[in-house]
């Protein structure tokens, strides 16, 4: 390829970037406050937020898209340009399945947690705060990195309205060279190194998450004094009886 068709291609890769970026954070933000409204004591916050999850669970991301760039415009009088329209309409999509991490994460705290944070006064947002989230966000990491490739993989979808990505660039240097297998070939090798790039990054912050929920042994506490202790204690309990 010559140079100008490269720059081409590298134009599409940083607007997929972008459009992961930011579609990446709205899809985090919805899984969140999604997520932990359907663990609300209210039954009203958890339908309105099951409800919205399978509404955007049952539907297709590309229609999604369709609607948020076409059919807005329309019902509404204004017009989004093609990266707001994308980030929307894959930030809500996505959102959806996060919220069911989120959620599965929550519940799979062991009660006794809860319990702990009801019987030291906390409100339900200092228990979510300090013992629920600290615990289930490490948990959350895993499928989260799945999500965030598969968001990768979807940002191709917004090539529909025209927007100059990697899949849309990649298919005028398509055209304009007429080598499928050579330029498809690229475009494959770019998206896997985005998303291996995503997993490392991704497992790394789940191994410093879980670092930090374990303690670390006090200053000078050594295995002798840890037996030292017990033994007293021991002897102790033996000696009052």
């Amino acid at each position: 390829m010559t140079s100008g068709l490269w720059e081409l291609v590298l134009k599409g890769v940083w607007v997929t970037v972008q459009l992961l970026f930011f579609s990446s954070l709205l899809a985090g933000a919805v899984s969140f406050v999604v997520g932990i409204a359907r663990t609300h004591r209210l039954w009203i916050v958890r339908f309105l937020a099951g409800f919205y999850t399978e509404v955007f669970r049952g539907t297709s991301a590309l229609i999604m898209i369709f609607w948020v760039y076409f059919v807005l415009p329309l019902a509404f009088g204004w017009q989004l340009v093609p990266m707001w329209a994308g980030t929307l309409a894959l930030g809500l999509t996505y959102g959806a399945y996060g919220s069911e991490i989120v959620r599965g994460a929550l519940n799979a705290v062991d009660p006794a947690q809860r319990e702990g944070g009801v019987a030291l006064s906390f409100t339900p947002w200092q228990r979510m705060r300090l013992i629920l989230l600290p615990q289930a966000i490490p948990e959350m990491i895993p499928p989260f990195c799945n999500l965030l490739v598969e968001l990768l993989k979807g940002t191709a979808l917004v090539s529909i309205m025209g927007m100059g990505d990697l899949a849309f660039s990649g298919n005028l240097v398509r055209l304009a060279l007429q080598e499928s297998a050579e330029i498809y070939t690229y475009i494959l090798l770019i998206y896997f190194v985005i998303a291996f790039l995503l997993t490392r990054v991704m497992r790394g912050l789940e191994k410093r998450l879980k670092a930090g929920i374990g303690k670390a042994p006090a200053p000078g506490w050594s295995k002798f004094s840890l037996r030292r202790e017990m033994a007293g204690a021991s002897d102790g309990g033996t000696g009052g009886r």
